[in-house]
């Protein structure tokens, strides 16, 4: 089990610098289980894209199979990403939102992004996780948007479903990110295989290098 704190970090830090095996590596990618009725499992080969995509591209050493892990459990601390994503409803325990706070304040990092009809929803969960804490919209010259590679216009928009804008939020402790929630934009849409929604391979391209500037900035931040 990875510890928190220092151990985690550098675990983050050690994942830059193993050779990449695209198939297995040794860390793995968490997709977040909560309750609530929101379908937590969506995008299914999205994970598995992103940590072949980071290997190759950010020398990164994911293994290629993520791991479900419910937002109360001991083994949050397992992983060194973890990835939340659905349509709707997110209810979080006390003891589920106080698990959740130790891992992020530990070292940890929660993206979180929106697959349409989250947002009113995962606000008021997080809210529950940092009640001292809003999320913070990150502009355009935020070093997430120009890491290996970049992005002026921020967040691209991989699906439209209203007439807004892609946005990126952050939550911030002690000035580091603990959690970036993206919205309108359905980054794991984009990861997912081709054939899942028929994106142009552009689309596909663009938000799986978003997804490595997240990866790439939350381990080096």
């Amino acid at each position: 089990m990875l510890r928190i704190g220092m151990g985690l970090i550098a675990i983050f830090l050690i994942s830059f610098t193993t050779p990449a095996d695209p198939g297995a590596g040794t860390l793995k990618m968490g997709l977040l289980k909560y309750n609530g009725g929101g379908d937590w499992y969506a995008n299914p080969t999205a994970l598995p894209n992103l940590a072949a995509f980071c290997n190759v591209q950010l020398g990164t050493d994911f293994d290629t199979e993520y791991e479900e892990v419910e937002v109360g459990s001991v083994e949050l601390y397992n992983f060194a990403f973890v990835h939340m994503t659905g349509h709707g409803n997110v209810v979080f325990s006390d003891a589920e939102a106080e698990n959740l706070r130790n891992y992020l304040l530990g070292g940890g990092f929660l993206h979180i992004d929106d697959n349409y009809g989250m947002d009113p929803y995962v606000r008021v969960a997080m809210k529950k996780v940092f009640p001292e804490q809003e999320f913070v919209e990150l502009p355009f010259e935020h070093q997430v948007f120009h890491q290996k590679f970049e992005f002026e216009n921020g967040l691209p928009k991989v699906h439209k479903h209203d007439d807004k804008p892609a946005q990126a939020f952050g939550l911030f402790h002690e000035g580091r990110m603990v959690c970036l929630y993206s919205f309108e934009s359905d980054l794991g849409d984009g990861w997912e295989d081709e054939d899942v929604h028929n994106d142009p391979e552009p689309i596909r391209r663009r938000a799986l290098q978003m997804g490595a500037n997240i990866i790439q900035f939350a381990f080096q931040q």
